[in-house]
């Protein structure tokens, strides 16, 4: 079964640009619909983003869209999430995860079998 390793997270000012990276083990990672979800302290954990297996469908969290990029790199068998414009409200450990039965999963976070470990974000004033 596939593993998930997230790497990127780390400090930054608002306004800021980080990329998450979500590399995979034990299995082709563009053979998995992915997501990107995230949970703040006290808070459930929320969508974030998605991509389809080809990488032809992408879907965001309305809060996100036009600062955060969802994509493949299936040379690296790997998934990015490039973030830009960064607030304090984006704090949270991000976590991604991966279906390999559907062509795409988007925010049901039942869909997904496979989960990392996670990331933290932490966006500072």
């Amino acid at each position: 079964q596939v593993q998930l390793v997230e790497s990127g997270g780390g400090s930054v000012q608002t306004g800021g640009s980080v990329r998450l990276s979500c590399a995979a083990s034990g299995g082709t990672l563009s053979s998995y619909a992915v997501g990107w979800f995230r949970q703040a302290p006290g808070k459930e954990r929320e969508f974030v983003a998605a991509i389809s297996r080809g990488g032809a469908g992408t879907n965001y969290l309305d809060s996100v869209k036009g600062r955060f990029t969802i994509s493949r790199d299936n040379v690296a068998n790997t998934v990015h999430l490039q973030m830009n414009r960064l607030k304090p409200e984006d704090t949270a450990v991000y976590y991604c995860a991966a279906d390999p039965t559907r062509y795409y999963s988007g925010s049901t976070y039942a869909n997904y079998d496979y989960w990392g470990q996670g990331t933290q974000l932490t966006v500072s004033s």
